[in-house]
């Protein structure tokens, strides 16, 4: 049987071979006939051959160049995830625990890291934040606020309504000292049955939406601190945090006045991760360091450097953004210590000033007129105000000096365009027979313990914030011409007063601005400031990152971080969807 099946496979193998072998036989002869002997025919039909040639090639070239030329209208570069951002400041950091953030630095850093009840939107007016709700009552003594589900610090842990009061209790704390302890004065904090929060104020107060932009802090790392020593606390240099980004780590760079701060995206964060992985904050001493750091690219943007600045930058790698500030800049008289008549000397510098010639030192700027803005409140009908007779200001102003020059004391510090604004107002008080001496600070605490607070001015030219909506009682109220308060001209009119209490205290916005408008007839009259002009954020930032959008509208310059969750530096190509 074993035999047999082996004779069979053999001769079955031996069929497979010749019909192999005959296979290539015949290949070999087809390919004699048909290929190799006609090739000398080709000679013949050489240019047809020589077209279709040219025909493939010139096929193969046009799908290569339109590959080439229209790729870019199948993909898009688009910003993706990752990447650090760096941002030059202004100011040392004392202490990363928001209640106490003063300097630039520690602002930027407060507004990375911490998010607020309420904020100021994209659109400029009062928003919500870590609050889902806030709502009045028709008084306007009762505020109610409700939390957003689901909201956590950067170490997993919820955030809840025991840290909002834990927080106004060490902000209504004067043992505390907070930059918010007016925000919460004689307010009482509680919560309801509901699960709410209600701020009980002493008064009816229209704008305390925006008193709520308060940072919070967390109860479960700071509960058992002493109110006393809370900026001494660890915290203060390593926070456990509940905004867009979360503190890495602080390194000193090669330059002693440099320090960097990193901070990492928070995912935990309410509105999610941003796109940035980093953000690095360096903090600088001057102006002058950040427009090293600018010009050696060390840094990607800063939001420190005016206008004016442009002409001392050397690279073009950075784009210019302008935006506008609910800020006035400001002439704010401290005159009630001259021997002679306060309202007169207001009354003729007022009228000598050339406020169109002093405008001219900060270029770019918007006039400001009066201490309100349109998107505040719709002013009907504003006062007139004094137009410049140099001719009768000089004879009024010779009148009450009499033999001897009446000295002013002008301060400013050391930001924007105040500088040369202060420059051009001493050359006109000169002209009109004043002496005058100026000094230009830096901003500091020192220069608002030792000069804002103590009024050692005659004159102070000063950027004031405005505000989303108008409150001026900070400014003008008499209850606020004291060392702690801002009413920067110890301005005192107890009509004044009673109007700026209405103001504050009307829900309905109709009579709101019948009452400011009268406080205006007032201000016009007596003169406790003059205004100059709306300051800009002048923002450099380098060409290939995205930063905040164009019709983001700021209030203030911490502002511009409102979408920072948006901002990015890395870009990858996206192929586009029909």
């Amino acid at each position: 049987m074993t035999n047999s099946l082996k004779k069979r496979g053999q001769k079955i193998f031996r069929k497979f071979s010749r019909a192999t072998v005959e296979a290539g036989e015949k290949s070999g002869e087809r390919i004699r006939k048909n290929f190799l002997e006609r090739i000398s025919h080709v000679k013949n039909v050489r240019l047809l051959v020589l077209e279709w040639g040219l025909l493939v090639v010139a096929l193969i070239m046009l799908a290569l160049a339109q590959a080439f030329w229209f790729g870019d209208s199948y993909a898009e570069n688009v910003y993706t995830t990752g990447g650090t951002y760096t941002e030059a400041t202004i100011g040392e950091v004392n202490t990363m625990n928001p209640l106490f953030a003063t300097t630039n630095s520690e602002k930027v850093l407060s507004k990375l890291m911490f998010a607020t009840i309420a904020t100021v939107d994209y659109s400029g007016h009062p928003g919500n934040q870590l609050a889902e709700s806030i709502t009045a009552s028709e008084d306007g003594k009762k505020w109610t606020m409700k939390l957003r589900e689901g909201l956590k610090w950067s170490d997993g842990e919820p955030i809840t309504n025991d840290d909002v009061i834990f927080t106004a209790s060490l902000i209504k704390n004067p043992a505390v000292n907070t930059i918010y302890g007016a925000n919460l004065a004689n307010v009482k904090v509680s919560v309801n049955e509901e699960g709410e929060i209600v701020f009980d104020l002493p008064a009816a107060y229209a704008d305390f939406y925006s008193a709520l932009n308060i940072p919070i802090v967390p109860k479960h790392i700071l509960g058992d601190t002493d109110p006393k020593t809370l900026i001494e606390n660890s915290f203060s240099n390593s926070p456990v945090t509940s905004g867009a980004f979360t503190f890495n780590a602080a390194q000193s760079s090669g330059s002693a006045d440099e320090k960097i701060y990193y901070l990492s995206a928070n995912d935990y964060y309410y509105l999610g991760r941003p796109l940035l992985n980093t953000f690095a904050v360096h903090t600088y001493k001057s102006r002058d360091d950040i427009i090293n750091a600018v010009n050696a690219s060390s840094v990607t943007a800063t939001a420190e450097l005016s206008g004016s600045d442009v002409d001392r930058l050397a690279t073009n790698q950075f784009n210019e953004r302008n935006s506008s500030l609910n800020f006035g800049a400001f002439i704010f008289f401290n005159l009630g210590h001259k021997s002679v008549g306060d309202k007169e000397l207001r009354s003729a510098i007022r009228q000598g000033l050339n406020l169109s010639r002093i405008r001219e030192s900060a270029p770019g700027t918007e006039a400001l007129d009066y201490p309100l803005i349109d998107s505040q409140i719709k002013i009907t009908e504003y006062p007139n105000l004094p137009e410049y007779d140099f001719d009768a200001a000089k004879s009024e102003v010779a009148e009450l000096s009499g033999e001897t020059p009446i000295h002013l004391d002008i301060a400013t510090v050391n930001a924007g365009f105040l500088p040369e604004v202060a420059k051009a107002i001493e050359e006109d008080l000169e002209n009109l027979g004043f002496e005058v001496n100026t000094s230009v600070y830096e901003e500091s605490q020192e220069f608002i313990n030792n000069v804002v607070s103590k009024r050692t001015y005659d004159i102070l030219i000063y950027e004031i914030e405005l505000g989303s909506d108008p409150d001026l009682l900070p400014y003008y109220h008499s209850s606020q011409a004291t060392s702690t308060g801002l009413n920067l001209s110890n301005y005192k009119n107890f009509l004044v007063d009673d109007l700026l209490l209405g103001a504050r205290d009307t829900m309905d916005s109709t009579l709101r601005t019948k009452k400011y408008e009268m406080f205006l007839q007032y201000w016009a009259n007596d003169i406790p400031a003059i205004g100059l002009y709306r300051p800009n954020l002048t923002y450099y930032y380098n060409k290939n990152v995205r930063t905040f959008d164009n019709n983001v509208r700021l209030v203030t310059a911490i502002d511009r971080f409102s979408d920072v969750t948006n901002w990015a530096v890395n870009k990858t190509t996206k192929n586009k969807t029909p």
